[in-house]
């Protein structure tokens, strides 16, 4: 650690550089300044022991592996030196104009000490600047004499790309001002033109309205048979999506072409994460959607006018399956938008007819205009949870290139999401925040990670602190890189004012339904609040209401989250909105009518959720035959001393008693702590009936399971077993409804199982609200057949009798 050379090469009466300093901040930085002096270079430094470590760099770093970049290391410099850019003058040591190209933070890719490592003359490091990403290897040649010249080479990762790559590309001073021609070359890669966020949709005879499609924006440069595709920052996307790159090899002109690449349904609606996670088994269909070209057989189109570069997409496509034309409506945004929107779209981009293409611009020639806010975030960490792999994603964004925390985004994951992210964030952890004030999480355990990794959420406003509202994840932004985003527009917090009651109402089926204290947290461990909720209810609400359907519900509910003691409601006479069913049902013990509540559709479902009710119990009859129910219920219901394990062993015994009765059964977590073993009756059977055969099982299955079982229905006399509950089979008696949440730590369900899955180890908060809908999708409703069959009581008492 020395400035001594420093000090020597510098009058500092002379240079408007920084004086020499030792610093002992040691945070890591680094910056890429380009240098005009005597010959052009780019200055590579890295913040190691209180000092800048130095490297002449003279054709710039590169983001391909294949360059191994010649670096002569230089004397220290100064931490001050971070932020230096200007003009050295004439006569000084270095004298010539020095821009900052790239800065950022970098850290060790192993254990290894980074001094030590710069003393063996083999740094692996890892950075995190606007322009270089990923991990690099700084390596001395040791070549007879010559001690200071070293390697600078990429290493091979998900931000490296297999294109040509120049510094200079990405210089400002290289950068095209909007307008001016420019001859593009084949194998360079080219940044798109960017749009500008608009406010509202209008109507112009003068712009057209594309769809704007929810996917990466690639740019395809096509040229005899050979095919690259890029990110807007150079990466390559020609492993990721090789049935694109087959396809667009089928076009026998050269071109450059730019579009947005996307998964969509049956529809035409494109789905995020499953473009973010594609391969060969990914549902859905690819598409590429090309808005515009670049360059045809030799030819920039950059100044032609916007429709005119459109007018040669479809023929250059005549051939392709995946590239396909992103036609366009001329005038009439305002209808074109609302469609859109109906029809599940993001929204739409309004372009000028005669804008020209500017590479690299954000033009307000072109604008993207969306029904929900959208944000581009940092992974700054996560929190806990015991009911899933992690809890809420914490988000930040850059702000005048400080690092700023816009809140906590936990809806939105699926399983495998879920589990795709903590692989990604796990390497990257670390004991330190990577903002400078540490947010307020709330009792919330952070784990904190590098801020590398881009992520987009959608969300319904800004707060007045500066706060996401209601965010919800949409996936990985690969594509981008962290210190990027502080150059976009449209990133700062626009604070609005809190939306009104009426605001909070969503319409379902014609139906208004109220929605209060949405951020209310329900689950204080893991931060899940009244909004995951119905979030996850509207997610499900078709694989739960046949559940629910014509059942009186014992509404029971927790207004304040699963902490505060939560109370029952049967009666909701006076109580309820007027378009919600109710039917009457007398009660003995209360000498007059109950007016109990239907959930017949998803509104209702939905008005449930908000008044706190986490939980759905139903009636095991409905009200066109109330005293017949349509199953019968064994309940698994374990003390505080027995494991689900245990549990499992015993449900499966009764798995093997119903098999030799040739009586189909089905289960079920409860979402609390055991098994529902469900038995189909089809109502065909008194609810006496249904108890009396469920009680007779029960026997069975208590005579193979001694010393794990009992049937006693008082607790201080089942001796810390198992208790073989058929005492749920009454009218009137209520039992948590598939697929619906429990008050319990983690947000668990009640998740129907398939039998095969009963298994050591297996958990009740293995099946959550967070991971409960893509499960539901990928499996379906298995438990549809409790609906469905029907057992035959006296043959199955036959075969019992036989045993």
């Amino acid at each position: 650690m020395s400035l001594e050379d420093y000090i020597r090469k510098r009058d500092f009466k002379n240079t408007p550089e920084p004086e020499a300093e030792i610093s002992k901040e040691n945070k890591h930085r680094f910056v890429i300044q380009r240098h005009q002096a005597s010959r052009l270079h780019y200055d590579l430094r890295l913040e190691i022991d209180g000092v800048l470590k130095s490297w002449a760099v003279p054709k710039g770093p590169s983001m391909n592996p294949k360059d191994k970049r010649l670096a002569i290391h230089t004397e220290d410099h100064p931490i001050r030196y971070l932020e230096f850019h200007g003009t050295i003058p004439k006569g000084n040591y270095g004298a010539g104009e020095m821009k900052i190209w790239d800065e950022g933070v970098f850290e060790s890719a192993n254990a290894t000490d980074l001094l030590k490592q710069l003393n063996s003359g083999n740094l692996k490091i890892i950075f995190s600047g606007k322009k270089l990403k990923g991990e690099f290897a700084l390596v001395r040649t040791n070549r007879g004499e010559q001690k200071n010249q070293w390697l600078l080479i990429k290493k091979k990762d998900k931000f490296s790309t297999d294109l040509n790559y120049d510094a200079e590309e990405l210089s400002e001073n290289s950068e095209p001002k909007p307008g001016k021609l420019i001859e593009l070359n084949f194998k360079d890669p080219v940044k798109p033109m960017l749009a500008t966020s608009g406010k509202a949709i209008f109507n112009d005879p003068n712009w057209i309205y594309e769809l704007k499609w929810d996917g990466y924006r690639l740019i395809a440069h096509v040229n005899d048979g050979k095919v690259n595709i890029h990110s807007r920052n150079g990466i390559s996307y020609n492993s990721k999506f090789p049935q694109l790159v087959k396809d667009l090899e089928t076009i026998s002109h050269e071109v450059i072409l730019d579009g947005e690449v996307v998964v969509v349904n049956e529809s035409g609606i494109p789905n995020f994460q499953k473009l973010q996670n594609y391969d060969s088994k990914t549902k859905g269909t690819l598409k590429f959607y090309v808005f515009d070209m670049l360059y045809l057989n030799g030819h920039s189109m950059l100044n032609l006018k916007l429709l005119e570069r459109k007018s040669f997409i479809p023929e250059i496509l005549e051939e392709t399956q995946v590239a396909v034309f992103c036609d366009h409506i001329e005038g009439m945004g305002t209808a074109f938008y609302q469609k859109a929107i109906d029809a599940g779209m993001e929204g739409v981009i309004a372009k000028k007819v005669d804008s020209t293409y500017s590479p690299g611009y954000r033009s307000d020639h072109w604008l993207k205009i969306k029904a929900e806010e959208s944000l581009e975030t940092i992974i700054c960490g996560y929190t806990d949870s015991e009911g899933a792999l992690f809890g809420s994603l914490i988000l930040g964004i850059m702000k005048e290139n400080e690092l700023v925390y816009v809140g906590n985004c936990g809806t939105g994951f699926s399983n495998r999401t879920q589990k795709d992210l903590l692989e990604k964030m796990k390497p990257l952890g670390t004991d330190r925040p990577a903002f400078n004030n540490k947010p307020n999480l709330k009792g919330r355990k952070a784990n904190w990670v590098s801020p590398e990794l881009v992520c987009e959420v959608t969300f319904s406003e800004w707060t007045k602190a500066g706060r996401m509202r209601h965010p919800v994840y949409k996936g990985l932004r690969e594509d981008k890189f962290p210190m990027q985003l502080n150059n976009e527009t449209n990133l700062e917090p626009k604070h609005k004012e809190t939306k009104s009651a009426a605001s909070n109402t969503l319409e379902v089926g014609g139906k208004n339904v109220k929605l209060t204290n949405l951020d209310k947290v329900y689950w204080p461990d893991s931060g899940l609040r009244k909004y995951d909720l119905i979030d996850y209810y509207i997610q499900v609400s078709d694989y739960i209401l046949p559940y629910l359907k014509d059942r009186p519900q014992n509404l029971h509910r927790h207004p304040n989250g699963i902490q505060k003691e939560g109370f029952y409601q049967k009666d909701n006479e006076g109580l309820i909105e007027n378009w919600i069913k109710t039917t009457r049902i007398h009660s003995k013990s209360a000498n007059r009518d109950i007016e109990y509540l239907l959930c017949q559709d998803e509104a209702t479902l939905l008005y449930m959720a908000n008044l706190g009710c986490i939980e759905i119990n139903p009636w095991n009859s409905r009200i066109n035959n109330l005293d017949y129910p349509d199953y019968a219920v064994i309940d698994l219901d374990p003390s505080d001393k027995n494991s689900f394990d245990e549990v499992m062993e015993v449900a499966l015994v009764a798995k093997d008693l119903l098999s030799e009765a040739d009586i189909k059964g089905y289960v079920k977590t409860s979402g609390s702590s055991g098994l529902h073993i469900y038995l189909p009756l089809q109502a065909e059977y008194t609810y006496e009936e249904a108890r009396d055969f469920t009680k007779l099982l029960c026997y069975f299955i208590q005579e193979r399971t001694p010393g794990l079982t009992s049937m006693e229905r008082a607790v201080k006399n089942r001796k810390d077993k198992i208790y073989l509950d058929y005492l749920q089979n009454r009218r009137g008696q209520t039992l948590a409804s598939a697929y619906c949440v429990r008050p319990k730590k983690g947000a668990p369900v009640s998740a129907p199982l398939e039998w095969k899955e009963l298994k050591k180890g297996l958990k009740i908060t293995d099946f959550n609200i967070q991971n409960m809908p893509e499960r539901l999708e990928e499996k379906g409703d298995i438990f549809k057949a409790v609906l469905q069959d029907k057992l035959d009581m006296k043959k199955a008492l036959e075969r019992l009798n036989n045993l």
